[in-house]
């Protein structure tokens, strides 16, 4: 039992769109992950996604409108919800969801990520 310092994690890789495992509890995994530009439309059909915002500004979008989500602000996507990550800086996130979450959930393209590293 140790504390984690999410900075210092943060501060382990540069790339975007690649989440790392940095703690797990009762079958949830925190991600750590960095993201610039846009991801791609998609839902997960059996998860709820909390995505918390460290630094920088979160746009989600929905079908039906956009989500800005700042610093030290988080946003829960509902299982079943389409939804794009979008950032048009660079925004530092964790992300809390089940151990079986995809990251690109029903759609596997070049963005999916089936084995995480953790550090």
């Amino acid at each position: 039992m140790n504390s984690i310092n999410i900075a210092e994690k943060l501060s382990l890789f540069s790339d975007y769109l690649n989440p790392r495992i940095i703690g797990e509890l009762n079958g949830q995994q925190v991600k750590a992950v960095k993201l610039k530009g846009e991801f791609i439309w998609h839902q997960h059909d059996n998860e709820d996604e909390l995505f918390m915002v460290i630094k920088g500004t979160l746009s989600m979008h929905f079908r039906d409108k956009i989500v800005e989500v700042k610093e030290g602000e988080f946003i829960i996507v509902p299982r079943g919800v389409e939804h794009k990550p979008a950032a048009a800086e660079e925004v530092h996130m964790l992300l809390f969801e089940p151990a079986t979450t995809l990251n690109t959930g029903n759609v596997e393209n070049e963005f999916t990520k089936e084995i995480l590293q953790k550090i």
